[in-house]
């Protein structure tokens, strides 16, 4: 597996109005991110029709701060104060994981670890195939049936933020809506997705922990995911999709994986 990685130099600025950095990112779309603590760093990567702003005041920002990790937030594109380019291209060719990439390379961390959750596993499980620096990886709130290029789950709500709603995905553009959510980045999200397939796990190099909660099989098999990363561990906690990561049980599993 190859490694692309670039140098190239970032513009940063406080914001303000709190902890809130920029910085521009490999195709100047400015991207937001939160840089708390001192210690180990985290990465949070958050799910979609969501924002950075997901991880505050939950059980594991609050336990990873306290355990003395650096925990890293950001906003992909697309979403929260970051930019929302409304082009193909600048959703094209994992812009997304790039994102993540030159911002690790501007904070200047040789080594890092990762948490995603929902569509942040998906984005996250791409990363691992492409930077090294990971050293420890969380997929929470999904299953195998990402790695589906044709995933129906993904065309419906690609379809939804296009213009076709259905009884399935009226709830979640409803709830764009009343975030203010730009629905043509969220189209174009969906539609430029990245694709990891199932085969492509077996080169994953960092640890990986694979965390469910029990009511959540909408994205598939949490534990078949587990299974096609070598270097895995899997656990259960009680939970729904929307409630899980915010659960005490949770933040243990991962803050105990972590260190």
């Amino acid at each position: 597996m190859h490694i692309f990685f670039v140098v190239v130099s970032f513009m940063s600025i406080t914001t303000a109005w709190g902890q809130t950095e920029f910085f521009n990112s490999f195709d100047d779309t400015k991207i937001a991110y939160t840089d708390e603590g001192k210690g180990d760093a985290v990465l949070l990567i958050h799910g979609f029709i969501n924002t950075k702003e997901s991880w505050e005041s939950t059980s594991l920002k609050e336990d990873l701060l306290a355990e003395g990790f650096r925990v890293i937030a950001l906003d992909l594109r697309g979403n929260g104060e970051s930019d929302k380019p409304q082009t193909e291209e600048a959703y094209s060719f994992d812009a997304e994981v790039m994102d993540i990439m030159f911002l690790m390379q501007h904070l200047r961390l040789k080594k890092y670890m990762a948490v995603g959750y929902s569509r942040g596993s998906i984005v996250l499980a791409k990363l691992l195939l492409k930077d090294k620096r990971v050293k420890k990886a969380v997929l929470g709130g999904m299953g195998i049936d990402f790695t589906d290029y044709r995933w129906p789950r993904k065309i419906k709500f690609m379809n939804a933020f296009n213009g076709k709603v259905t009884e399935d995905t009226k709830e979640a553009v409803d709830y764009a809506k009343s975030v203010h959510a730009d629905f043509r980045s969220l189209y174009l999200q969906q539609r430029f997705q990245p694709n990891t397939r199932k085969s492509h796990l077996a080169y994953v190099q960092a640890k990986v922990l694979v965390i469910a909660g029990n009511e959540d099989l909408d994205n598939g098999s949490p534990e078949k995911l587990h299974k096609a990363i070598p270097k895995s561990e899997f656990v259960i906690v009680e939970g729904d999709h929307n409630g899980t990561y915010k659960t005490k049980a949770f933040s243990e599993a991962i803050v105990s994986f972590l260190d």
